[in-house]
Protein backbone atom coordinates (compact mmCIF):
# COMPACT_ATOMS: atom_id res chain seq x y z
CA UNK A 1 0.00 0.00 0.00
CA UNK A 2 1.14 3.32 -0.89
CA UNK A 3 1.06 6.01 1.47
CA UNK A 4 -2.03 8.04 1.72
CA UNK A 5 -0.82 11.35 0.37
CA UNK A 6 0.95 9.64 -2.23
CA UNK A 7 -2.03 7.36 -3.27
CA UNK A 8 -4.42 10.51 -3.36
CA UNK A 9 -1.64 11.70 -5.50
CA UNK A 10 -1.60 8.57 -7.73
CA UNK A 11 -5.90 8.75 -8.54
CA UNK A 12 -5.39 12.12 -9.05
CA UNK A 13 -3.10 11.72 -12.21
CA UNK A 14 -4.78 8.50 -13.31
CA UNK A 15 -8.31 10.42 -13.14
CA UNK A 16 -6.97 13.37 -15.01
CA UNK A 17 -5.24 11.14 -17.76
CA UNK A 18 -7.98 9.42 -18.24
CA UNK A 19 -10.19 12.57 -19.11
CA UNK A 20 -7.54 14.67 -20.66
CA UNK A 21 -5.31 12.33 -22.08
CA UNK A 22 -2.16 14.86 -21.47
CA UNK A 23 0.56 14.63 -19.15
CA UNK A 24 -0.33 15.63 -15.74
CA UNK A 25 1.92 18.27 -14.35
CA UNK A 26 1.98 18.56 -9.98
CA UNK A 27 0.04 21.73 -10.44
CA UNK A 28 -2.66 20.18 -11.59
CA UNK A 29 -2.58 17.86 -8.90
CA UNK A 30 -2.60 20.52 -6.42
CA UNK A 31 -5.73 22.15 -8.06
CA UNK A 32 -7.49 19.11 -8.01
CA UNK A 33 -7.14 17.68 -4.33
CA UNK A 34 -6.92 21.09 -3.21
CA UNK A 35 -3.40 19.89 -1.38
CA UNK A 36 -2.23 21.73 1.55
CA UNK A 37 0.77 20.68 0.37
CA UNK A 38 3.13 22.91 -1.56
CA UNK A 39 3.72 22.30 -5.27
CA UNK A 40 7.44 21.42 -4.47
CA UNK A 41 6.05 18.93 -1.93
CA UNK A 42 3.69 17.20 -4.91
CA UNK A 43 6.97 16.84 -7.40
CA UNK A 44 9.17 14.90 -4.37
CA UNK A 45 6.13 12.63 -4.15
CA UNK A 46 5.87 11.75 -8.10
CA UNK A 47 9.71 11.69 -8.07
CA UNK A 48 8.71 8.93 -5.91
CA UNK A 49 5.93 7.19 -7.81
CA UNK A 50 8.30 7.47 -10.68
CA UNK A 51 10.71 5.40 -9.11
CA UNK A 52 8.37 2.80 -7.51
CA UNK A 53 6.73 2.76 -11.42
CA UNK A 54 3.56 3.80 -10.77
CA UNK A 55 3.91 6.93 -13.32
CA UNK A 56 6.15 8.06 -15.94
CA UNK A 57 8.13 11.03 -16.77
CA UNK A 58 10.03 11.84 -19.56
CA UNK A 59 12.42 14.26 -17.90
CA UNK A 60 11.96 15.78 -14.44
CA UNK A 61 9.46 18.79 -14.95
CA UNK A 62 7.64 17.13 -17.00
CA UNK A 63 3.65 15.90 -16.46
CA UNK A 64 3.32 12.38 -15.44
CA UNK A 65 1.23 9.46 -17.05
CA UNK A 66 0.32 6.33 -15.61
CA UNK A 67 2.12 3.25 -16.24
CA UNK A 68 0.44 -0.07 -16.21
CA UNK A 69 1.51 -0.54 -12.19
CA UNK A 70 -0.22 2.68 -11.65
CA UNK A 71 -3.53 1.89 -13.30
CA UNK A 72 -3.48 -1.91 -11.57
CA UNK A 73 -3.32 -0.09 -8.09
CA UNK A 74 -5.71 2.73 -9.48
CA UNK A 75 -7.96 -0.30 -10.59
CA UNK A 76 -7.44 -2.00 -7.59
CA UNK A 77 -8.68 0.89 -5.02
CA UNK A 78 -12.23 1.50 -6.85
CA UNK A 79 -13.74 -1.44 -3.80
CA UNK A 80 -17.44 -2.65 -4.72
CA UNK A 81 -18.72 -0.35 -7.84
CA UNK A 82 -22.32 -0.46 -9.73
CA UNK A 83 -23.49 1.57 -12.31
CA UNK A 84 -26.12 4.25 -10.98
CA UNK A 85 -29.38 3.18 -10.42
CA UNK A 86 -31.16 5.53 -13.41
CA UNK A 87 -29.16 4.36 -15.72
CA UNK A 88 -29.68 0.36 -14.27
CA UNK A 89 -33.52 1.01 -14.82
CA UNK A 90 -33.06 2.71 -18.43
CA UNK A 91 -30.81 0.31 -19.47
CA UNK A 92 -33.49 -2.77 -18.34
CA UNK A 93 -36.20 -1.14 -20.23
CA UNK A 94 -34.40 -1.13 -23.58
CA UNK A 95 -34.30 -4.86 -23.06
CA UNK A 96 -37.86 -5.25 -22.36
CA UNK A 97 -38.72 -2.88 -25.42
CA UNK A 98 -36.78 -5.73 -27.79
CA UNK A 99 -38.15 -8.78 -29.24
CA UNK A 100 -37.76 -12.00 -26.83
CA UNK A 101 -34.65 -13.38 -29.04
CA UNK A 102 -30.52 -14.33 -28.15
CA UNK A 103 -29.42 -12.39 -30.95
CA UNK A 104 -31.43 -9.23 -30.60
CA UNK A 105 -30.46 -8.97 -27.00
CA UNK A 106 -26.67 -9.47 -27.72
CA UNK A 107 -26.96 -6.92 -30.17
CA UNK A 108 -28.40 -4.67 -28.22
CA UNK A 109 -26.10 -5.42 -25.23
CA UNK A 110 -23.08 -4.94 -27.37
CA UNK A 111 -24.37 -1.44 -28.25
CA UNK A 112 -25.38 -0.42 -24.63
CA UNK A 113 -21.62 -1.56 -23.06
CA UNK A 114 -20.16 0.37 -25.81
CA UNK A 115 -22.06 3.35 -25.59
CA UNK A 116 -21.57 3.22 -21.73
CA UNK A 117 -17.79 3.19 -21.67
CA UNK A 118 -17.02 4.59 -25.03
CA UNK A 119 -14.83 2.15 -26.50
CA UNK A 120 -15.10 -1.27 -28.03
CA UNK A 121 -18.03 -4.06 -26.74
CA UNK A 122 -17.09 -7.86 -27.79
CA UNK A 123 -20.07 -10.30 -26.57
CA UNK A 124 -20.14 -13.58 -27.95
CA UNK A 125 -23.26 -16.33 -27.64
CA UNK A 126 -23.65 -18.15 -24.97
CA UNK A 127 -21.60 -22.18 -25.28
CA UNK A 128 -20.75 -24.78 -23.32
CA UNK A 129 -17.46 -26.09 -23.66
CA UNK A 130 -18.65 -29.40 -25.18
CA UNK A 131 -21.95 -29.35 -26.42
CA UNK A 132 -24.58 -31.51 -24.80
CA UNK A 133 -27.78 -32.74 -26.56
CA UNK A 134 -30.89 -31.96 -25.31
CA UNK A 135 -33.63 -33.38 -27.32
CA UNK A 136 -35.00 -34.22 -30.31
CA UNK A 137 -37.71 -33.98 -32.57
CA UNK A 138 -39.14 -35.73 -35.63
CA UNK A 139 -41.89 -34.34 -37.92
CA UNK A 140 -43.14 -35.79 -40.81
CA UNK A 141 -43.24 -34.04 -43.78
CA UNK A 142 -43.70 -36.49 -46.83
CA UNK A 143 -42.86 -40.50 -47.34
CA UNK A 144 -39.91 -40.92 -46.93
CA UNK A 145 -38.64 -37.08 -45.81
CA UNK A 146 -38.82 -35.93 -42.50
CA UNK A 147 -37.83 -33.26 -40.44
CA UNK A 148 -35.50 -33.83 -37.54
CA UNK A 149 -34.82 -30.80 -34.69
CA UNK A 150 -31.88 -31.27 -32.59
CA UNK A 151 -31.82 -29.01 -29.50
CA UNK A 152 -28.30 -28.69 -28.44
CA UNK A 153 -27.79 -27.03 -24.26
CA UNK A 154 -27.28 -22.99 -24.30
CA UNK A 155 -30.57 -22.89 -27.03
CA UNK A 156 -28.51 -24.09 -29.93
CA UNK A 157 -31.42 -25.50 -32.40
CA UNK A 158 -30.43 -27.34 -35.36
CA UNK A 159 -32.47 -28.72 -38.40
CA UNK A 160 -32.21 -31.08 -40.84
CA UNK A 161 -34.09 -33.00 -43.46
CA UNK A 162 -33.53 -37.04 -43.21
CA UNK A 163 -34.83 -38.71 -46.15
CA UNK A 164 -35.28 -42.82 -44.84
CA UNK A 165 -35.13 -45.73 -46.92
CA UNK A 166 -38.97 -46.60 -46.18
CA UNK A 167 -42.15 -45.30 -45.12
CA UNK A 168 -42.48 -44.19 -41.42
CA UNK A 169 -45.61 -42.41 -39.69
CA UNK A 170 -45.49 -39.84 -37.27
CA UNK A 171 -46.55 -42.05 -34.79
CA UNK A 172 -43.30 -44.07 -35.14
CA UNK A 173 -41.19 -40.91 -35.92
CA UNK A 174 -42.30 -39.77 -31.94
CA UNK A 175 -41.92 -42.86 -30.61
CA UNK A 176 -38.05 -42.91 -32.29
CA UNK A 177 -37.52 -39.60 -30.83
CA UNK A 178 -38.52 -40.12 -27.35
CA UNK A 179 -36.40 -43.76 -27.16
CA UNK A 180 -33.22 -41.41 -28.42
CA UNK A 181 -34.27 -38.80 -25.91
CA UNK A 182 -34.51 -41.38 -22.97
CA UNK A 183 -30.77 -42.72 -23.70
CA UNK A 184 -28.98 -39.57 -25.01
CA UNK A 185 -30.54 -36.94 -23.07
CA UNK A 186 -27.54 -34.97 -21.07
CA UNK A 187 -24.64 -36.63 -22.97
CA UNK A 188 -21.79 -35.21 -24.92
CA UNK A 189 -20.80 -36.28 -28.28
CA UNK A 190 -17.75 -38.58 -27.02
CA UNK A 191 -20.36 -40.02 -24.11
CA UNK A 192 -22.97 -40.86 -27.12
CA UNK A 193 -20.26 -42.73 -28.99
CA UNK A 194 -19.28 -44.64 -25.82
CA UNK A 195 -22.68 -45.58 -25.64
CA UNK A 196 -23.36 -49.71 -26.32
CA UNK A 197 -26.94 -50.44 -27.77
CA UNK A 198 -29.05 -51.81 -30.11
CA UNK A 199 -30.40 -49.47 -32.27
CA UNK A 200 -32.77 -49.84 -35.19
CA UNK A 201 -31.31 -48.63 -38.63
CA UNK A 202 -33.51 -45.64 -38.64
CA UNK A 203 -32.08 -44.74 -34.91
CA UNK A 204 -28.49 -44.93 -36.43
CA UNK A 205 -29.07 -42.99 -39.11
CA UNK A 206 -30.47 -40.13 -36.99
CA UNK A 207 -27.44 -40.67 -33.85
CA UNK A 208 -24.96 -40.47 -36.56
CA UNK A 209 -26.46 -37.08 -37.64
CA UNK A 210 -26.31 -36.17 -34.26
CA UNK A 211 -23.21 -36.76 -33.48
CA UNK A 212 -22.01 -34.94 -36.52
CA UNK A 213 -23.72 -32.24 -35.70
CA UNK A 214 -22.38 -31.83 -32.10
CA UNK A 215 -19.08 -32.72 -33.82
CA UNK A 216 -19.25 -29.15 -35.94
CA UNK A 217 -20.52 -27.68 -32.35
CA UNK A 218 -17.59 -28.47 -30.52
CA UNK A 219 -14.94 -28.01 -33.43
CA UNK A 220 -16.38 -24.12 -33.38
CA UNK A 221 -13.49 -22.74 -31.11
CA UNK A 222 -15.07 -19.37 -31.42
CA UNK A 223 -17.80 -18.12 -32.98
CA UNK A 224 -17.81 -14.78 -34.91
CA UNK A 225 -18.73 -11.99 -31.82
CA UNK A 226 -20.54 -9.22 -31.60
CA UNK A 227 -18.94 -6.00 -31.66
CA UNK A 228 -19.68 -2.56 -31.15
CA UNK A 229 -18.42 0.92 -30.30
CA UNK A 230 -14.85 0.56 -33.05
CA UNK A 231 -16.14 4.42 -34.01
CA UNK A 232 -15.28 5.47 -30.41
CA UNK A 233 -12.00 3.52 -29.85
CA UNK A 234 -10.81 4.94 -32.62
CA UNK A 235 -11.68 8.72 -32.58
CA UNK A 236 -9.38 8.67 -29.34
CA UNK A 237 -6.12 10.49 -29.38
CA UNK A 238 -4.08 7.20 -28.75
CA UNK A 239 -5.55 6.26 -32.75
CA UNK A 240 -4.47 9.91 -34.10
CA UNK A 241 -1.46 7.47 -35.83
CA UNK A 242 -2.76 5.57 -38.78
CA UNK A 243 -0.53 2.65 -38.08
CA UNK A 244 -2.16 2.06 -35.07
CA UNK A 245 -5.08 2.28 -36.51
CA UNK A 246 -4.95 -0.03 -39.29
CA UNK A 247 -2.96 -3.04 -36.69
CA UNK A 248 -6.37 -2.84 -34.59
CA UNK A 249 -8.64 -2.89 -37.46
CA UNK A 250 -6.95 -5.73 -39.14
CA UNK A 251 -7.16 -7.86 -35.78
CA UNK A 252 -10.89 -7.40 -35.58
CA UNK A 253 -10.82 -8.59 -39.80
CA UNK A 254 -9.02 -11.66 -38.89
CA UNK A 255 -11.57 -12.58 -35.68
CA UNK A 256 -8.79 -13.28 -34.13
CA UNK A 257 -10.08 -10.74 -31.08
CA UNK A 258 -11.88 -13.11 -28.77
CA UNK A 259 -9.25 -15.89 -28.63
CA UNK A 260 -6.78 -13.04 -27.69
CA UNK A 261 -8.24 -11.34 -25.35
CA UNK A 262 -10.36 -13.94 -23.49
CA UNK A 263 -8.27 -14.93 -20.06
CA UNK A 264 -7.40 -18.20 -18.89
CA UNK A 265 -9.26 -20.10 -16.44
CA UNK A 266 -12.30 -16.77 -15.65
CA UNK A 267 -14.44 -18.09 -13.16
CA UNK A 268 -18.47 -17.87 -13.29
CA UNK A 269 -19.70 -14.45 -12.57
CA UNK A 270 -16.04 -12.95 -12.39
CA UNK A 271 -15.33 -9.55 -14.09
CA UNK A 272 -11.60 -9.46 -14.56
CA UNK A 273 -9.13 -6.39 -15.72
CA UNK A 274 -5.75 -6.69 -17.81
CA UNK A 275 -4.01 -4.32 -17.96
CA UNK A 276 -1.08 -3.09 -20.85
CA UNK A 277 1.36 -5.93 -20.78
CA UNK A 278 -0.91 -8.20 -18.16
CA UNK A 279 -1.99 -9.52 -21.23
CA UNK A 280 -0.63 -12.57 -22.62
CA UNK A 281 -0.99 -11.49 -26.35
CA UNK A 282 1.55 -9.60 -27.13
CA UNK A 283 -0.73 -8.40 -30.08
CA UNK A 284 -3.11 -6.89 -27.39
CA UNK A 285 -0.55 -5.18 -24.79
CA UNK A 286 -0.81 -1.79 -25.37
CA UNK A 287 -4.55 -2.22 -24.83
CA UNK A 288 -7.02 -2.63 -21.58
CA UNK A 289 -9.85 -5.66 -21.19
CA UNK A 290 -12.48 -5.39 -19.09
CA UNK A 291 -13.95 -9.20 -19.72
CA UNK A 292 -17.13 -11.14 -17.46
CA UNK A 293 -18.88 -14.36 -18.54
CA UNK A 294 -22.92 -14.29 -18.15
CA UNK A 295 -25.51 -16.88 -18.55
CA UNK A 296 -26.62 -20.04 -15.87
CA UNK A 297 -23.67 -21.59 -15.33
CA UNK A 298 -24.66 -25.31 -15.94
CA UNK A 299 -26.48 -24.25 -19.20
CA UNK A 300 -24.12 -22.36 -21.67
CA UNK A 301 -21.66 -19.12 -21.14
CA UNK A 302 -21.36 -16.17 -23.06
CA UNK A 303 -18.57 -13.75 -22.53
CA UNK A 304 -18.63 -9.77 -22.04
CA UNK A 305 -15.91 -7.28 -22.24
CA UNK A 306 -14.68 -3.66 -23.08
CA UNK A 307 -11.45 -3.36 -24.99
CA UNK A 308 -9.87 0.32 -25.37
CA UNK A 309 -6.07 1.90 -24.60
CA UNK A 310 -4.67 1.37 -21.31
CA UNK A 311 -6.49 5.43 -20.52
CA UNK A 312 -9.88 3.59 -19.96
CA UNK A 313 -12.14 4.67 -17.75
CA UNK A 314 -12.35 1.35 -15.52
CA UNK A 315 -14.82 2.62 -13.04
CA UNK A 316 -16.91 2.79 -15.73
CA UNK A 317 -16.03 -0.22 -17.25
CA UNK A 318 -16.42 -2.57 -14.25
CA UNK A 319 -19.64 -1.19 -13.42
CA UNK A 320 -21.44 -1.75 -17.05
CA UNK A 321 -19.56 -4.86 -18.07
CA UNK A 322 -21.42 -6.40 -14.29
CA UNK A 323 -24.29 -4.98 -14.63
CA UNK A 324 -25.33 -6.15 -18.42
CA UNK A 325 -23.14 -9.47 -17.71
CA UNK A 326 -25.92 -10.00 -14.63
CA UNK A 327 -28.93 -8.41 -16.58
CA UNK A 328 -27.89 -10.93 -19.31
CA UNK A 329 -27.62 -13.95 -17.16
CA UNK A 330 -31.01 -13.35 -15.95
CA UNK A 331 -32.61 -13.15 -19.43
CA UNK A 332 -31.07 -16.13 -20.71
CA UNK A 333 -31.61 -17.99 -17.51
CA UNK A 334 -35.71 -17.51 -18.59
CA UNK A 335 -34.63 -18.73 -21.81
CA UNK A 336 -33.38 -21.61 -20.92
CA UNK A 337 -36.10 -22.34 -18.18
CA UNK A 338 -33.65 -22.02 -15.31
CA UNK A 339 -33.57 -20.03 -12.00
CA UNK A 340 -30.94 -17.23 -12.18
CA UNK A 341 -27.92 -17.77 -10.37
Amino acid sequence: MLPARRETILKSIVGQYIVKAAPVASQSVVADHELTVSPATIRNEMAHLEEEGYIIRQHTSAGSIPSDKGYRYYVESLGDIELPLAEQRLVSHLFHQVERELEEWLRLAATITAQLVQNMAVITTPRTANCQFKYLELVSLRDPLALAIFVLRGARIKQRLITFDQTVSQSALTAIANRLNSIYAGLTRSQILKKRIETSPLEQQLTDCLVNIMQAEDDKEYEEPYLDGLHFMLSQPEFAQGQRTRSFTELIDRRRLLKIIAPEGLAHREIRVLIGRENRAEAIQDYSVVIGHYGPADEAVGTIGVIGPTRMPYARAISAVSYLASLLSGLTAELYGKEPD
